[in-house]
């Protein structure tokens, strides 16, 4: 290694065995880690060496998501209300209020997930007259979850629904007496009526999706980001839709590195989707920063087991195993890694034995392959995973989904909904993420809150201690565990010399802060590759400059994306003090949950 770039000292340093007090100071050279020790790496660096004392916070390596739609995500964000973290619905509508106002025709106010009612302090959620009162004007389109999108009626004017328009399969546009819509678009249990409705709004130029993209990977650096696997999405089309991010890629304007499964979008034509791309590219094209990953989320339509847990879970079509196979096939073939969306062991067992047929036929040997979700996956399936060389990646879907999932399927069920101890147990690759942007919030720190007290954003209790982490197994799910799926094992997420130059200097101690106190920790300094991409607090001189938010009228502009509590509280009590009981909006009947599951009660703004 040449001479340090850059030396950070004077910090609590996270290295693989632990926060070891011994280690105070990296050194690095050439976007690697050079060495790690303390204040004699100060010593013997030249005097070109930048220096950055730490000023005793804790470092760890950069967050790695293992599943998010960030191509997708940075492609909207700019034209994204965030609700993620927002404490009180009162305050979430005023926002919505707030942006309507800001929103120029024919541009539409868009809640895209990252949020559930759980988290408000009244426990419910906005009514469509809410909505509408708060934006009579303005289309507005609010996704719940996989389940529900609430539309205002200048959004169902936009969208031309009408009382003729009819369902689509698996959805329900709910009507009045009369036939007319409401606003409420409902997944039964297939989700593309609200995919296919929210891709019918504008589009932002190019040059404002460049601006978005980058304002989003700063938005992740904030949060201590530095590495995701980019998992596809439906209406995100190869390669039209990767124009942007190639172009920041070309520009060397990154500031996280991006891992890319490729997403068929044709149902029917999936086996051909998979083969043109194998014809153009290969995994592992690109570089540290920017490659092709794979194949997946989606390679069949006939294998999307829909994880609406509001809805019982849908029986997979008999079609579904020759399809699988043809394109698995053609995949191991052409040595292309792929993941697959499964949610439960019911359709994870069926998978299997496609994979498990092919694998006689054409072996794995050694590929990488890897489920993504599977809350209900057994341990007879996990065994089998295990003997094919697979992982399994999972997201904090239950943090926002949990409650709905207790009662339907119950207490007991929900304890290992995913069994994240067996895994580990079972020596399967893990790899930890959000699924953001569209139903979870894309703040790693909730994430990792889930994994340690079993708990949801709601606060109800998941999980027994047999199925939580400890603070160090989770982080290292979100660093090093979610390397091995993107092939990028023994080359990043440890502090340790040879790594990759990526690190978070933490808001607060993440190993010692009160559990209610991790889903507020930031990155006030984020370096990817030796390089600054973020700094905030005492770092903030050194943040490197991002051009103002475009279009002018963004919400990213206003809010900057998640919610953080500095910024709200204030805001927070003067809603507190103006919600009145006597409201007739709030003469309604709750669904609460707590330790022993649903029960109704009256009205809870008290709860501010």
């Amino acid at each position: 290694m040449n001479a340090p770039d850059m030396i950070l000292y004077n910090g609590a340093i996270a290295t693989p065995d632990g926060a070891n007090p011994s280690v105070s100071a990296i050194a690095l050279s050439d976007g690697r880690i050079s060495a790690v020790g303390g204040e004699e790496l100060l010593a013997g660096a030249p005097a070109g060496t930048r220096r950055i004392d730490l000023k005793g916070r804790t470092v760890i390596p950069g967050l790695n998501d293992s599943h998010i739609h960030v191509i997708r995500g940075g492609l909207n964000f700019n034209m994204e209300l965030r609700w993620d973290g927002v404490p009180s619905l009162a305050l979430a509508l005023r926002m919505l209020r707030d942006q309507a106002r800001r929103t120029p025709p024919p541009q539409w106010v868009r809640v895209i997930g990252g949020w559930t009612e759980f988290q408000f302090a009244e426990r419910r959620m906005p009514t469509l007259e809410e909505i509408n009162a708060a934006a009579p004007d303005t289309p507005v389109f609010v996704l719940h979850l996989y389940d529900r999108a609430f539309v205002n009626r200048a959004g169902l004017r936009a969208l031309g629904y009408t009382k003729e328009t009819p369902n689509p399969p698996g959805g329900e546009i709910q009507r009045d007496r009369f036939g007319n819509p409401t606003g409420l678009l409902i997944a039964k249990p297939n989700a593309l009526i609200l995919y296919a409705s929210l891709a019918k709004g504008p589009k932002l130029a190019f040059d404002d999706q460049v601006n978005s993209t980058r304002h989003f990977m700063r938005e992740l650096n904030r949060l201590g980001i530095t590495s995701c696997i980019d998992a596809g999405g439906g209406f995100q089309n190869y390669p039209d839709d990767y124009r942007v991010v190639e172009e920041l890629a070309g520009r060397d304007e990154l500031t996280l590195r991006i891992a890319y499964n490729l997403f068929t979008q044709r149902p029917g034509q999936e086996y051909d989707d998979f083969a043109h791309w194998a014809d153009i590219t290969e995994p592992g094209k690109g570089n540290d920063v920017y490659k092709v990953n794979g194949a997946g989320e989606m390679l069949v339509f006939s294998a999307a087991d829909f994880e609406d847990f509001l809805e019982p879970r849908p029986d997979l079509q008999p079609v579904l195993e020759a399809e699988l196979k043809k394109v698995v096939a053609l995949l191991v073939e052409k040595r292309w890694p792929f993941r697959l969306h499964a949610t439960y062991d019911e359709s994870i067992s069926r998978f299997l034995d496609v994979f498990e047929a092919i694998d006689r036929e054409i072996p794995f040997n050694g590929l990488r392959w890897f489920f993504d979700h599977a809350e209900t996956i057994s341990e007879r399936s996990m065994e089998r995973v295990r003997r094919l060389g697979g992982g399994i990646a999972i997201q904090d879907r239950m943090a926002f989904q949990g409650e709905y999932f207790v009662e339907r399927y119950g207490k007991k069920a929900a304890s290992i909904a995913p069994p994240i101890s067996t895994m580990l147990r079972m020596g399967i690759p893990v790899g930890a993420g959000t699924d953001a942007t569209r139903v979870s919030s894309y703040n790693p720190w909730v994430s990792l809150y889930w994994l340690v007290t079993g708990k949801t954003v709601g606060g109800l209790a998941l999980y027994g201690e047999e199925n939580r982490l400890d603070r160090a197994a989770a982080l290292e799910l979100y660093t090093e565990g979610s390397s091995w799926f993107s092939g990028d094992d023994g080359k990043k997420g440890r502090i340790a010399v040879g790594q990759l130059a990526d690190l978070a200097v933490l808001s607060a101690d993440y190993f010692s802060v009160p559990d209610e106190e991790i889903k507020g920790i930031e990155s006030l300094l984020t370096i990817m590759g030796g390089r600054i991409v973020h700094g905030a607090g005492e770092f903030a001189s050194l943040a490197p400059p991002l051009p103002p938010v475009s279009p002018d009228w963004s919400p990213t502009g206003v809010y900057g994306g998640a919610y953080r509590d500095e910024h709200g509280a204030p805001e927070v009590q003067a809603l507190a003090a103006a919600v009145s009981c006597d409201d007739p909006l709030h003469r309604h009947t709750h669904r609460v949950f707590g330790e022993d599951g649903p029960w109704g009660v009256g009205c809870t703004c008290f709860a501010f």
